[in-house]
């Protein structure tokens, strides 16, 4: 069974930085895309970023460009996002998903999800 863990999560003040993971415990995704959602209070799902199973055709979502960056290493059931120059809008649940193809714009057509690591920006 996949199953999808993210860490890293934490309180951070704005400008700060912090480093999410996820790893899937069952090691059998090496050629599924992998990406990373987030959930405000009252809020529907949003993309962050992600990224194919070669590692180098990474995406994101405009608001984070130049603050955020996804990474993989083909063979590693594993992604990480480098979060730079946090802000209050960037306070969420984040989610690691994969999927065969990863969705951006309709987040529930992708097919495994972890729990989610809460990552709280204070001004």
């Amino acid at each position: 069974q996949v199953q999808l863990v993210e860490s890293g999560g934490g309180v951070v003040q704005a400008g700060g930085s912090l480093t999410l993971s996820c790893e899937d415990s069952g090691r059998s995704l090496r050629t599924w895309g992998m990406g990373w959602f987030r959930r405000a209070p009252g809020k529907e799902r949003e993309f962050v970023a992600a990224i194919d199973f070669t590692g180098n055709r990474p995406s994101y979502f405009d608001s984070v460009k130049g603050r955020f960056t996804i990474s993989r290493t083909y063979g590693a059931s594993t992604m990480t996002l480098q979060m730079d120059n946090l802000q209050p809008e960037d306070t969420a649940v984040y989610f690691c998903a994969a999927s065969r193809w990863i969705s951006e714009v309709d987040p529930g057509l992708n097919e495994y999800w972890g729990q989610g690591t809460q990552v709280t920006v204070s001004s």
